[in-house]
């Protein structure tokens, strides 16, 4: 179980890479991005188990079940009409606010424990994530309440989720497993570039779907 959630943990870092670098609705784009979802579903279903059965952690298990959701919500919002999918919106929904009270629930017994930690996890990320399931719990609520999402918005629904499920998994690994990398790696910050440039490219996309620049008119004629 362990070498499949990492392996599939490997894949999915290579395919969101790819899908991330590649022009948005290009053939490439799709088959890379269906195969980043693929990778982080065996990633995070087989985290969980892990995390509740062989080797329990109660933050990592609500980590997985949060990412997961994310890809999940993201992949649904290009394949399919609200209305269709009412009902696992809804349940969606309920998990996502869910997951962010639980989130905020570690992190506040992680503020009183003894040595500031709850299963090895610092307070801070554990906020973090609760925002991120509070947020993504209202925007749900806001979708089934206007019952369809086009355009512009339905791109940043999908690219958002996608992008915080690859950041969470790019953190997971180049951060979160820093001891497993040489101590001069460590030391030299270089850990950190791949994080800060997928947060860096999720802005920067967001800001392109969401106010894309105004193509000029071609100059008059002379």
């Amino acid at each position: 179980m362990t070498l499949l959630h990492i392996t599939a943990g490997l894949l999915s870092l290579l395919a969101g890479a790819v899908a991330l670098f590649t022009a948005k609705g290009m053939n490439q784009h799709r088959r890379w991005g269906q195969a980043f979802v693929a990778a982080m579903w065996v990633m995070t279903a087989s985290g969980a188990l892990i995390a509740a059965q062989l080797k329990p952690n109660i933050g990592s298990l609500m980590v997985a079940l949060l990412t997961f959701y994310l890809v999940t919500t993201a992949w649904l919002t290009v394949r399919y009409p609200v209305e269709q999918i009412r009902a696992i919106l809804i349940g969606g929904m309920l998990a996502a606010f869910a997951l962010a009270g639980f989130a905020f629930l570690l992190g506040t017994v992680a503020l009183h424990s003894p040595d500031g930690r709850v299963d090895r996890l610092p307070p801070q990320p554990m906020f973090g994530f609760g925002v991120i399931g509070l947020l993504a719990g209202l925007l749900d609520a806001r979708l089934l309440s206007v019952g369809s999402i086009t355009g512009k918005h339905r791109i940043a629904r999908h690219l958002w989720r996608m992008c915080m499920a690859l950041l969470i998994a790019t953190t997971s690994f180049f951060l979160g497993q820093a001891k497993q990398f040489p101590e001069p790696i460590r030391k030299s910050g270089l850990l950190s570039i791949p994080v800060l440039i997928v947060i860096g490219m999720l802005l920067y996309s967001l800001v392109r779907v969401m106010w894309p620049r105004r193509r000029r008119r071609d100059a008059p004629a002379m």
